[in-house]
């Protein structure tokens, strides 16, 4: 009788523990929450963009920097802090490969035409395949045009934005993204693509780059200064990320608030940097959720 009960009690403890871990491993990644595993995928026609999740609570969308190599990989190990272990427990983070990045397993057809807009879809398309309406967002690098992008294309959408060393074009360096994704992009993508040709790319990068190389490459000023949703500008100053461009997008922008700068260097001052997205994104969360 004895033996029953003790064998009954160590099943109901090893059920619990085990119900416990999965539990963490729930909290900690829907979809694999772990670098290098394989995530999960949202297809719609011939695109198939590869999303993970972690946590839980009011959804933040996360763009990793890399440029057209952005991935989620380069998230979590190649950011100036990992978003996902900062957030994770009080939002659901959400993060996807870009479409075509050499290093990730997002793929689709390079739209020549639409460049930005294509990207934007495919956000668009990750929460809308998620059955999430309403989002924060925080980009680095590239995420920066991409977040303008989504504040003009979903305005009612996107309830706050967080722009950390934002992407952007220099008087004297018009074509500083053209020429370094036709090196470091471009013939890799053509290796991995028969179908697609370095003219292709061509066609592809000077429409994204060069057919309105100012500014922050997808909205205009008038935009920015007519923007009602609160934004947070982490600015930077190396080639890619133009200090000018960042100040100028948080002076024509309403509702836009600024870190200290410089925020990465030292390092010791990241932490403060965080504290100030962290306590921008509970400000401007919700109160339902």
């Amino acid at each position: 009788m004895v033996d029953r009960i003790r064998r009954t009690l160590l099943k109901s403890g090893a059920a619990a523990t085990a119900m416990a871990a999965a539990q963490r491993v729930f909290a900690q990644g829907r979809g694999q929450g772990q670098t290098g595993q394989t995530g999960s995928f949202y297809q719609k026609g011939a695109v198939r963009i590869r999303y993970q999740e972690w946590g839980s609570g009011f959804p933040l969308l996360l763009i990793a920097g890399g440029g057209l190599n952005s991935t989620i990989n380069g998230l979590l190990t190649g950011s100036p802090f990992n978003p996902v272990d900062e957030f994770k427990n009080e939002f659901r983070c959400i993060a996807c490969d870009l479409r075509n990045a050499n290093a990730g397993q997002s793929t689709g057809p390079l739209d020549v035409d639409r460049p930005w807009d294509a990207f934007t879809d495919d956000h668009l398309g990750v929460m809308d395949h998620l059955g999430i309406d309403r989002f924060m967002v925080l980009g680095f690098c590239i995420g920066g045009p991409f977040i303008w992008n989504l504040l003009e294309r979903a305005p009612n959408r996107v309830v706050a934005a967080v722009l950390a060393q934002p992407s952007g074009s220099r008087p004297e360096a018009r074509d500083l993204f053209y020429e370094n994704n036709m090196k470091g992009w471009g013939p890799e993508f053509v290796k991995r693509q028969p179908g697609v040709t370095m003219e292709t790319v061509d066609r592809f990068l000077t429409k994204m780059y060069r057919t309105n190389p100012d500014f922050v490459f997808t909205v205009s000023r008038d935009f920015v200064r007519s923007c009602q949703t609160p934004v947070l500008i982490l600015p930077d100053d190396i080639p890619a990320h133009p200090y000018a461009v960042a100040m100028e997008a948080a002076m024509l922008a309403p509702k836009s608030e600024v870190s200290l700068y410089p925020w990465k260097e030292p390092p010791t001052r990241i932490p403060l940097a965080v504290r100030h997205v962290r306590s921008f994104l509970r400000a401007h969360r919700p109160a339902s959720t």
